[in-house]
């Protein structure tokens, strides 16, 4: 979007949709609306969740629901997607082999939830054994640990037992059942296959790296990301204009950041 350059045919918001619905459902769709004259007069975007192809070759339907189709004039829909090895139909997006790495995450990420939600992670067994304690003794105590819970409670026991036994009072640790899920080992391997899916340098998401030398030069890297992922993925949208018969997509060059971090300078 910051290197596209608006045409008479093609404005920011439309060409905007289209690339968020290419690169998110692995199909774009584009409706040309042409004057009296018969001539491409804009192009208009069609949301890719609800436009589907027809039988026959250059015939596309609008579905918003079920046994509901409004059916596009003939060959006025242009449709960008991602080949497919199965099928010559519809596309499917890039990251689709990592969909079951961000499916562990959020499932991950909700047990966890739920587990402090429950409140079934219990911190520990008071265990008091100690015979110079008394019932009202041992009902003080308990009230101080109820008393104990809340926002900013966080508060500590003193117990007074002259003459006690050695371990007349325990506290027995139930264990770190948090702890076995193993959530942040999750959290961060599937981080990092989504993150492959979808080739993006984990410095240009702000991940915390957890090395010393972290992630490298962020202007190497940014700019590394344009040649090798970007500018593939804007030359898929010039077929837009094979389609037309007319510039409808155009760039400006791109201009690399400096070593030193300097912006260019748009015109």
């Amino acid at each position: 979007m910051r290197l596209f350059e608006p045409t008479k045919w093609l404005d920011r918001r439309n060409f905007g949709e289209l690339v968020l619905n290419y690169l998110t459902m692995g199909n774009g769709y584009l409706e040309r609306r042409d004057n009296m004259a018969g001539r491409p007069l804009r192009l208009v975007h069609s949301p890719a969740i609800h436009t589907r192809r027809g039988r026959e070759e250059g015939s596309y339907f609008w579905v918003p629901r079920w046994q509901e189709a409004t059916e596009f004039a003939p060959g006025s829909v242009f449709q960008l997607f991602e080949p497919d090895l199965a099928q010559e139909i519809y596309g499917i997006p890039e990251y689709l082999s990592a969909l079951q790495a961000a499916f562990l995450n959020e499932q991950a990420t909700l047990f966890r939830r739920r587990y402090y939600q429950n409140g079934s992670h219990a911190g520990f067994v008071f265990y008091l054994s100690e015979p110079t304690m008394s019932d009202e003794d041992a009902d003080a105590i308990e009230d101080a640990l109820e008393d104990s819970k809340g926002v900013g409670n966080f508060k500590n026991l003193f117990i007074h037992a002259p003459g006690g036994k050695k371990d007349g009072v325990q506290i027995l640790p139930i264990g770190e059942a948090a702890a076995k899920d193993e959530f942040l080992s999750v959290k961060e391997t599937t981080r990092d296959d989504i993150l492959a899916s979808h080739r993006i340098p984990p410095i240009l998401l702000g991940v915390v790296p957890k090395n010393a030398g972290g992630f490298g030069n962020i202007v190497e890297a940014s700019n590394t990301f344009h040649y090798t992922v970007i500018e593939p993925l804007m030359m898929r949208t010039l077929e837009i204009n094979d389609w037309l018969g007319v510039e409808a997509v155009k760039y400006r060059d791109f201009v690399p950041i400096s070593k030193n971090g300097t912006y260019p300078v748009e015109a």
